[in-house]
């Protein structure tokens, strides 16, 4: 068994959209990022190379790189599936974010990462909490994750 832990933030800014779990979301601001900025599943993937030893998303997916300007986070979800050598049992993530309110979107998310990942989206936590207007996130200046997963690796013949 391997325990994996991530994190991530990006700032918000007016023009951009604001995407989480691999969901559009109606919201006035969006989140800023080399890639679509996708904090919930940048925060999973970090987990999932961490419970492997295989560094974070920036050694996989590096910003410096214009392929992955603008590219779906979901798609790297699924190339990051393709190179961890064992399976995820579960995920439990927590978005801290003032608004908009997230709970409409939850179940969206859940069905978007269980696909990819390929486990039942009661294998699935995703939570949402401010940080009660303190600081950047309180501030609506920015929105963070953390997730946490339970792996099992693969044995070696």
């Amino acid at each position: 068994m391997r325990v994996g832990f991530g994190y991530d933030l990006h700032r918000l800014s007016e023009g951009g959209k604001l995407i989480l779990g691999g969901v559009e979301i109606d919201y006035r601001l969006g989140l800023v990022g080399h890639s679509d900025g996708d904090v919930l599943i940048h925060s999973i993937i970090d987990s999932l190379f961490g419970a492997f030893g295989q560094g974070d998303i920036g050694t996989h997916f590096p910003d410096n790189d214009p392929k992955y300007r603008g590219i779906s986070s979901m798609v790297l979800l699924k190339e990051t599936m393709g190179k961890i050598p064992g399976t995820v049992i579960n995920i439990d993530s927590t978005i801290i974010a003032e608004e908009p309110r997230l709970s409409p979107y939850v179940s969206e998310m859940k069905r978007n990462i269980s696909g990819i990942i390929g486990i039942d989206e009661s294998s699935i936590s995703i939570k949402a909490t401010t940080n009660e207007g303190i600081g950047l996130i309180g501030g609506k200046k920015a929105i963070a994750c953390y997730s946490v997963c339970l792996c099992n690796k693969e044995q070696q013949l």
